[in-house]
């Protein structure tokens, strides 16, 4: 049985010869083929297209969680690093304000140490000063006596300036030997005003010295030879002329043919020293034999060159000390009134230091009772 072909576009029919079926079903074949291979490839491509979208879309998901973990590991490392960095930043925090609370608290305790030690200073200082003012009131009374005898003396006439000027002496000597008898010359002896009989800490008499005081305007040499005469008259040992007018020879105190001249404010002085050879010799005298001639060596002793030269060597010594005192007064005065306002100023430091930690740590810090104000007792 044949077969027959329906044309498609003209709907005829005709037979299809073997040949020409065998071609037509190779070229059917070959289409179909090339129809499926087609429609194979086109699927593939869309299963390709639908897997590749499909990968690309769950590796995109992927991605972005993994970015997203990724991110909120980040953030949890900024976090841990942020936390770390403040751990870090209160820990250097802490150990900062515990070295400065050790340094201040070393520089609290520095300065209280130096606070105590000027205040032993000051202590010091004070008593010193104490003493230095009691000796001046000493000096200053004195010279208030002197003075005022002097113008008591001005006042009057020259025998009643003499009278007190000799009252001032026997006065002085008086006050700064307890232990020697200080009499007025008899009225009988002209010339000389004092007598001062020596005597040791045991009481026993060492010699005496005759006083005559002059207050003129110029020197007489002729009261050397009036003064020897009394000194033999009233059997002392030394005669010691007291004047305001001193020979050229003599600047302050010297010994002139075997009198001792002097100004009166050296007077002391100079019977201390007197005192002092006398004492010595005496205990000489006790021990040896024959006493006109201990008298003589006494006599040549207090009159000879030795012994002025002693005497001018204890003297300059004295006026030396007594400028070196002038001096230093002045000195510790100026020190005074620098270390014055030194403390003050480390008052005030102290005191704004002591705020500022008050204003730090609070009530924690321990009060400071010389820091604080005086409770009203009212």
């Amino acid at each position: 049985m044949s077969e027959q072909i329906i044309c498609p576009k003209c709907k005829h029919q005709f037979e299809l010869s073997d040949a020409f079926q065998s071609r037509f079903e190779a070229q059917a074949e070959q289409k179909i083929r090339d129809e499926f291979n087609q429609k194979f490839k086109s699927e593939i491509a869309k299963r390709e297209e639908k897997i590749r979208r499909d990968a690309t879309e769950q590796w995109t998901l992927q991605l972005a969680d993994l970015q997203q973990q990724l991110a909120i590991k980040d953030k949890n490392m900024q976090d841990a690093r942020t936390r770390e960095l403040q751990l870090m930043k209160q820990q250097r925090e802490i150990e900062e304000r515990e070295q400065n609370l050790k340094l201040e608290t070393e520089r609290l305790i520095m300065e209280e140490r130096n606070k105590i030690r000027i205040e032993v200073e000051a202590k010091a200082i004070e008593a010193f000063r104490l003493k230095d003012a009691e000796k001046d009131k000493r000096i200053a009374d004195m010279m208030r006596q002197v003075d005022e005898l002097k113008r008591k003396a001005e006042q009057g006439s020259q025998q009643s300036q003499g009278e007190v000027m000799e009252l001032a002496l026997e006065n002085l000597l008086r006050e700064k030997f307890p232990l020697d008898v200080i009499s007025e010359v008899p009225k009988g002896i002209r010339g000389a005003d004092v007598l001062q009989r020596v005597y040791n800490r045991s009481g026993l008499e060492s010699g005496t010295i005759i006083w005559e005081s002059k207050r003129t305007k110029e020197w007489s040499p002729s009261w050397i030879q009036k003064l020897k005469d009394d000194m033999r008259s009233a059997g002392a040992n030394v005669a010691v002329l007291v004047t305001q007018a001193l020979p050229k020879e003599i600047k302050t105190m010297g010994n002139l043919d075997g009198v001792w001249i002097t100004g009166f404010g050296t007077a002391v002085e100079l019977a201390e020293v007197l005192r002092v050879g006398m004492t010595e010799l005496a205990q000489t005298r006790i021990a040896a034999v024959g006493k006109n001639e201990k008298m003589e060596m006494l006599y040549n002793y207090l009159t000879g060159n030795e012994f002025r030269q002693k005497m001018e060597a204890v003297l300059e010594a004295f006026v030396q000390m007594r400028g070196d005192l002038d001096q230093e007064r002045r000195s510790m005065e100026k020190n005074w009134q620098r270390r014055e306002k030194q403390i003050e100023r480390m008052m005030v430091s102290m005191s704004r230091m002591n705020g500022d930690l008050e204003g730090i740590m609070g009530t924690a810090l321990p009060v400071i009772p010389a820091l604080e104000l005086p409770e009203d007792k009212s």
